[in-house]
């Protein structure tokens, strides 16, 4: 233990991001927070600037602001996205509406894209909301799914999408870093592999934005969707971002028409134009209240870099991997997520038949990782925020509530 904690100093020590910690709100009574893979500690300034939006604003201001800066608010939110993290040019993200929203809009789309293509491929193992939301599709538009069912810590390879791609994929849909065990897919082999078999990708970034380095242009990515609340910390239900690349903008026609999407919003036409660019996944007024937070953080990424962001994620799960092999693999502990850094996120995931027990008792102690059915705990560790001793200070105490 003590050979952990003085390593977990040292680390501390010397890492660059470290007085970036400084930014984020204390919360009281907190040893060791271990889910911003869930949701992210809100930053200190943040208070201040829902604040002053309620008292200028919206309360000086009130609806002139929606000429003054609102109107731009969700493509100049996108442009910082892409710009920052995502590996995008501008003009092709853009914020707006919850994850699952986005998601359906896409995948309908994109299910419309090319009509003599008539399967949607999806891992058994992806998240919930995905997978429900392509079942819908499928059924909406007479589709069939296509399951991948890889192996659940290494996840989906090019082998195994090789076996399910036809002529007849119309799109493949994966996360690019698996919501339960951390693994990394490679997003540009498969994004390759999938547009030789002439079908759309999409891929959910829920868990990789704002941790991962990525291309997103570069790599050939055709739709991405990935929310705000997780490693961009824009609050609970903050909204979710859309990624679609300049070439389907125009083509692929999203289904709920609303008047934010349309060509000229305010020419209250008798027909729906859709705008021709990435305003065109729109569809109601933008939850302006809702995009306040995300901004200081995404300032504090441009600060310091999404490279520096990840060398610092990968000594975090390092570590983690290194106190778990001293201290709960002794114990029975299973480790479900993959040693290689190169592929793993910044969360790690551990399994114990105790666990949901142990993550009660952990709640109640102030140490706060992630309980996932049926008995694994998945310690998130978001680098702006997170510490090296806080991580083994979480993994000490699962050892001792076991």
């Amino acid at each position: 233990m003590t050979d952990l904690l003085a390593l977990a100093r040292d680390l501390d020590a010397a890492d660059p991001l470290a007085p970036h910690r400084r930014a984020f709100s204390e919360a009281p009574g907190v040893r060791a927070y271990l889910d911003g893979n869930s949701l992210g500690r809100p930053l200190a300034a943040t208070a201040d600037r829902i604040a002053g939006f309620v008292r200028d604003d919206w309360g000086t201001r009130l609806i002139r602001s929606w000429d003054e800066q609102w109107m731009q608010l969700p493509l100049q939110l996108g442009d910082r996205i892409g710009r920052a993290v995502l590996g995008a040019d501008a003009g092709q993200t853009v914020v707006a509406d919850s994850t699952s929203v986005l998601i359906y809009k896409l995948l309908r789309a994109a299910a419309g894209y090319d009509r003599a293509r008539t399967e949607i491929v999806i891992e058994t193992g992806n998240f919930p909301t995905d997978r429900f939301l392509a079942e819908g599709v499928a059924a909406e538009c007479g589709l069939t799914l296509r399951w991948l069912e890889p192996d659940a810590v290494t996840g989906v390879t090019g082998d195994d999408l090789a076996t399910v791609l036809s002529e007849r994929t119309a799109l493949v849909c994966l996360s690019h870093v698996d919501y339960r065990s951390g693994t990394v897919a490679d997003m540009p082999a498969i994004t390759a592999l999938a547009h030789e078999a002439g079908a759309l990708m999409m891929w959910d970034l829920c868990h990789s934005v704002g941790v991962i380095p990525m291309q997103l242009d570069a790599w050939g990515v055709d739709i991405a969707v990935g929310c705000t609340y997780k490693y961009l910390n824009g609050g609970p239900g903050s909204p979710a971002f859309a990624y679609l690349r300049r070439g389907l903008q125009g083509i692929l026609r999203q289904p709920i028409q609303g008047w934010w999407s349309a060509a000229d919003i305010f020419a209250m036409g008798p027909e729906y134009v859709p705008s021709p660019d990435i305003r065109q996944l729109l569809s109601g007024t933008p939850p302006v209240v809702s995009m306040l937070a995300m901004q200081d953080m995404l300032g504090l990424i441009e600060e310091a870099g999404i490279e520096a962001i990840r060398a610092k994620s990968i000594s975090l799960t390092d570590l983690v991997l290194r106190a778990y092999d001293a201290e709960l693999a002794p114990r029975g502990v299973r480790l479900l997520s993959p040693r290689d850094a190169a592929v793993r996120g910044s969360h790690v995931s551990i399994g114990h038949p105790d666990f949901q027990r142990v993550t009660q008792q952990l709640w109640a102690d102030g140490v706060i990782p992630d309980f996932r059915f049926p008995d694994g705990i998945r310690l998130g560790l978001s680098p702006l925020s997170t510490s090296h001793v806080e991580a083994v200070t979480g993994l000490l105490a699962v050892r001792d509530a076991l």
